[in-house]
């Protein structure tokens, strides 16, 4: 049924692709604002992305220095292909990107705590947020 995944480091995919795959896979991020969902691509810096063919199944957004720290902004798989590897290699693939000099760290969703742990991160304690204001 489904063909070989396609992973791409540096294809920034359109606002549209992103929206319908952050629906689809229940990140909670402010799809509605298409202006924002594209800034927050246009300003990351490394971006990986999982293709069936034309359509975004995959994604891990980072912000990272490249030696030191890279922070792991989003990780979103369509729904119909979880379980399938592709968050893993995601994680992989941006782990190999950064090299070994980088830590990766992220904020998790709450769906997803026992995910991280599995794929080889660390809970912390050690954490602290601002939130935004909107």
């Amino acid at each position: 049924m489904r063909k070989e995944i396609n992973y791409k480091t540096g294809i920034i995919p359109t606002a549209e692709q992103v929206i319908e795959l952050y629906d689809n896979a229940g990140l909670p991020r402010p799809t509605n604002d298409k202006e924002r969902i594209q800034k927050m691509f246009e300003n990351s810096n490394l971006v990986i992305t999982a293709w069936d063919n034309d359509l975004l199944v995959g994604v891990s957004r980072s912000i990272t220095d490249w030696v030191w720290s890279c922070y792991l902004a989003d990780l979103a798989v369509r729904k119909e292909y979880k379980n399938s590897g592709i968050g893993k290699k995601l994680i992989e693939l941006t782990k190999n990107a950064v090299g070994d000099q980088s830590m990766i760290l992220l904020l998790s969703v709450p769906t997803a705590m026992e995910y991280y742990p599995k794929m080889g991160f660390i809970k912390q304690e050690s954490s602290f947020i601002m939130n935004r204001e909107k």
